[in-house]
């Protein structure tokens, strides 16, 4: 086979910021997600302690672990940084990974306001670094159904919509869900 016709793949070096051994995106959605694809290699984790993050690298496999976020943007094999925080911590983590030169995905919502996001984009322009905020119910089956009924125009001119939203089940929110209640976090 000619030379210009083959493809060559690399894979790229993830390192998560958040990760918690028993729950989370990072968990439960980012790490299998990611070991599902052959071009990524998760190679670093951070979680909120040293005694959390060294539990997380023993379940999920990855022995670079760290409990400041801001050593593993250090790591020169880390490619792609995840940032799977709470929202209130995104600006300054996507900053440090932005500064280090890595190309960063960042959980929804980018930031706690508008002026958040937009000190982000900025960066991530002047950096010129490829950066992605993850919405992943866009690839929801329904969403995606619900998006071709309209791209197909089977409901012809949509002149108004509502939208109900569902997130803490029950009574009372849990303390880990806590933080979601004060509007200043996002």
């Amino acid at each position: 086979m000619e030379e210009s016709t083959m493809t060559t793949q690399s894979t790229l070096g993830v390192g998560i910021m958040g990760v918690s051994p028993v729950r989370g995106w990072a968990a439960t959605a980012h790490i299998p997600a990611l070991r599902a694809l052959p071009t990524y290699e998760i190679r670093a984790l951070s979680g909120h302690s040293a005694e959390s993050a060294r539990e997380a690298g023993e379940v999920f496999g990855v022995r670079a672990v760290f409990s400041d976020p801001k050593q593993l943007v250090g790591q020169p094999d880390i490619d792609v940084v995840a940032v799977t925080v709470k929202v209130p911590h995104h600006r300054e983590l996507v900053s440090a990974a932005l500064a280090a030169g890595k190309a960063v995905y960042c959980e929804w919502p980018l930031g706690r306001d508008l002026d958040d996001a937009r000190a982000m984009a900025a960066l991530a322009a002047k950096q010129g670094a490829r950066t992605v905020v993850g919405l992943q119910a866009r690839q929801a089956p329904a969403i995606e159904f619900v998006q071709a009924l309209l791209r197909d125009g089977y409901v012809g001119e949509v002149l108004s919509t509502t939208m109900v939203g569902l997130s803490v089940p029950g009574d009372v929110v849990g303390q880990p869900n806590a933080y979601m209640l004060d509007k200043t976090n996002g």
